[in-house]
């Protein structure tokens, strides 16, 4: 059935002899591109060979209850190929996911954008719990996050923060929490004990490279000026903050984060080509909207994704109805069981479009 995989062993065994050849070794640009490209492929390669495995036990196994005539050497051999015949078949799916079409932004950083919705200055205060939610998590997985844009309120609330999460694969794994996400909580302000209700939106895009995108110099503006806000000795004393306005869009970006005048503008340029690959992309979804049909709520933000409600101390996912009760270690960063939730039903979804086609 996957006949054609005896190529990608074949490769496989390649890469690791090209690893030890001394033209190889002492060369680190051109062994760090073969290394990438071994370890892409060796997830396929281990699941294909315990899947072959798998089903040489089985065709033993068949011709063993043939020839055997002992009845207690009949039930070891039948239970043997009862389990053979499962892990075959949890194998072949597991073949199947693997050679999924993938999408191509899964291996990029990502830039996030958190903006506080409904509820005033409580949206703020729960905005800025989500963004401690993301660093937490990523440094979990050993990202490095980077503050790229933010807009605070006198509170501790954010407005809107924009930052960036560098890692391996870190858009495959965070691309689905693009949506609203709702608190359900009694205010601190709140005197009545009433519980209210909030909102904040979160946008996950892949990070645009020059290559993705091409800003012409012509059609942005820049401004520099004096950063506001407390940011050290150095920030409010020279003109260190940039903002770019991107003339065919109306796109505006303001960054102050850093001290240097260059350093912002390198950050608010990567902050605007994002931007504008991340409309690129929109548009064509909207384009292919069997596609998103096939996906878990990971195209449209203005979903109502997740709700997290804290007098019953549980965080519902409302893509896949999925409610767990550990809503303090959630906000401290333990995402990984609902995510692990969403990519599979994701996959799922797209193995039953692929198997219907």
């Amino acid at each position: 059935m996957f006949e054609h995989l005896e190529d990608v062993v074949m490769r496989n065994n390649e890469l690791l002899n090209m690893m030890s050849e001394p033209e190889v070794a002492n060369d680190s640009a051109r062994l760090q591109r073969v290394m990438r490209e071994q370890g892409d492929i060796a997830p396929i390669v281990e699941t294909y060979e315990k899947y072959k495995t798998a089903c040489v036990t089985v065709d033993d196994s068949l011709t063993m209850l043939e020839e055997e005539s002992d009845e207690e050497m009949r039930q070891m051999i039948k239970d043997d190929l009862s389990q053979a015949r499962s892990d075959k078949e949890e194998l072949e799916k597991q073949i199947r996911i693997i050679l999924l079409p993938t999408d191509p932004n899964d291996s990029k950083n990502v830039i996030v954008e958190i903006r506080a919705g409904a509820g005033g200055d409580e949206a703020a205060l729960f905005a800025s719990e989500i963004y401690r939610m993301y660093q937490h998590y990523a440094a979990e997985r050993g990202w490095v996050t980077e503050l790229l844009e933010i807009e605070e309120t006198g509170i501790g609330g954010m407005k809107k923060v924009n930052f960036m999460v560098k890692g391996n694969g870190a858009y495959s794994v965070l691309k689905y929490e693009s949506g609203v996400h709702r608190v359900q909580r009694v205010p601190e302000t709140e005197s009545g004990g009433r519980i209210h209700t909030s909102t904040c939106t979160v946008a996950v895009m892949p990070e645009a490279e020059d290559v993705d995108i091409e800003v012409n110099d012509k059609d942005v503006r820049i401004d520099v000026m004096r950063a506001s806000g407390n940011g050290g000795q150095c920030v409010n004393t020279t003109d260190s903050a940039v903002r770019l306005t991107h003339y065919p869009t109306g796109i505006v970006i303001y960054s102050q984060t850093e001290k240097s005048q260059i350093q912002n503008k390198a950050k608010a340029y990567a902050l605007l080509r994002t931007k504008l690959y991340d409309m690129e992309l929109q548009r064509r979804e909207k384009e292919a909207s069997e596609q998103r049909l096939s996906q878990i709520g990971t195209g449209d933000r203005s979903e109502k994704i997740r709700t997290y409600n804290f007098p019953q101390g549980r965080v519902t996912d409302h893509r896949i109805n999925l409610t767990l009760y550990k809503l303090e270690k959630v906000m401290n960063g333990d995402l990984q069981e609902i995510l692990d939730a969403l990519m599979t039903a994701d996959q799922e979804k797209k193995l039953l479009k692929m198997e219907a086609n």
